[in-house]
């Protein structure tokens, strides 16, 4: 089996670092397209050995880019084809028709109930999304929440699978001399509490509502905020006029992998593991999420998390969601979670079970179960990674 990863870009984001992890897991061999902006995420799937190639689309409307996509998958032959994100997920779907295949999966990462990949919802995007959707064969859900909403939309349900996002659990597991290190490299004083905010700086996180819950606190509560994007200078604006200077790190983008030394040594932000270790509780208060991969993550590393919304630990037994509550996206109602938890940080952390749930070779393989439902009868050619 051959399957082709169409996806809109390759910056750091969940969705596309999701996809390397993917590839890594994936038992069969891949090849992968970026319609746009094949950035450090590219770099990294190309280095693990899975061939990358920009199409070099210069817009939503660069239609000129179809027919060089429609070339691509006759030329790689390919058995089935998964596209990922909004754009790439219209385009692909369509090339794939045009190129004769018809074994189309495509993975909704950020679908909420009134925006998609933090952009709002209209009339005209749900219209053009239902249209191509018909081109392919299945649409998994990253979640059991997506999967709803896509069938409120007009998905009927026998198109939809779920299969949800996954992570490298050992990769996430804290480590306290990582932890030592990584709070000496971004100056956190010593007892600070470390409260974390892991993703993309736009409005519909709301991270605002995290730094003024940090100007309610007492002084040693620290806001380390992980990720970029369009709102970050003016929550740098905000932390200034709450009086916040020094008590916010904005550490730019972070990947799965790098050292710390290395990330350092580059300019970079510490790998984000190493951040999570540093940290001492993680928020996030967003009210609208397709899974909450990132609280997944800050639960692999044994923090405390608080949500507004995450469809992943809302999924579990209540038994199972040890660590993680949900909190109201207001800045009171952080203030008040996170001081009930700034006196109470064990000198150890260990992962609930729950996270196991969330293992991407359990992903992967309900994947490839996927695949062979679209394309039966497909020789599966075992790849090695």
């Amino acid at each position: 089996m051959k399957v082709l990863h169409i996806i809109t870009g390759l910056g750091v984001g969940g969705a596309e670092q999701q996809l390397r992890l993917l590839l890594r897991h994936l038992p069969t061999s891949c090849d992968v397209v970026a319609l746009t902006n094949a950035g450090t995420v590219a770099r990294g799937i190309a280095a693990d050995g899975t061939r990358v190639t920009d199409l070099g689309m210069s817009g939503n409307r660069d239609v000129a880019a179809l027919p060089r996509l429609v070339r691509l998958i006759r030329a790689g032959r390919y058995d089935v084809v998964h596209t990922h994100l909004y754009r790439a997920c219209l385009y692909g779907r369509i090339a794939a028709r045009l190129a004769g295949v018809r074994a189309v999966v495509a993975t909704e990462h950020s679908l909420g109930d009134s925006q998609m990949e933090g952009r709002p919802l209209t009339a005209g995007v749900r219209a053009l999304y239902l249209a191509g959707e018909r081109l392919g064969r299945v649409t998994v859900a990253v979640s059991p929440a997506v999967g709803a909403r896509l069938h409120r939309w007009g998905v009927p349900r026998q198109r939809i699978r779920v299969v949800p996002n996954g992570i490298e659990v050992e990769r996430f597991r804290f480590d306290p001399a990582v932890r030592a290190r990584t709070r000496q490299q971004l100056q956190l004083p010593e007892h600070a509490f470390v409260v974390g905010g892991v993703g993309r700086l736009a409005s519909g996180k709301r991270f605002d509502v995290l730094l003024r819950a940090a100007a309610l606190l007492p002084d040693d509560v620290v806001v380390v905020l992980v990720g970029s994007g369009p709102q970050e200078s003016e929550l740098r604006r905000l932390a200034h006029r709450l009086g916040l200077d020094g008590r916010v790190r904005f550490v730019g983008e972070s990947t799965h992998e790098s050292a710390p030394e290395e990330s350092a040594a580059a300019g970079g932000a510490p790998d984000l593991p190493s951040l999570l270790s540093a940290m001492d509780a993680l928020a996030s208060p967003s009210p609208e999420e397709a899974f909450g991969l990132a609280l997944v993550e800050g639960l692999a590393s044994g923090l405390p998390v608080l949500y507004a919304s995450c469809p992943a630990v809302e999924g579990l037994d209540a038994a199972e969601r040890a660590g993680a509550a949900y909190c109201p996206s207001d800045p009171d109602s952080f203030a008040r979670a996170l001081h009930g938890l700034r006196g109470d940080v064990p000198p150890h952390r260990e992962a609930p079970a729950a996270v196991r749930h969330y293992s991407i070779s359990r992903s992967a393989d309900q994947l490839m179960g996927v695949y062979a439902s679209v394309a039966p009868g497909t020789t599966l050619e075992v790849t090695p990674r």
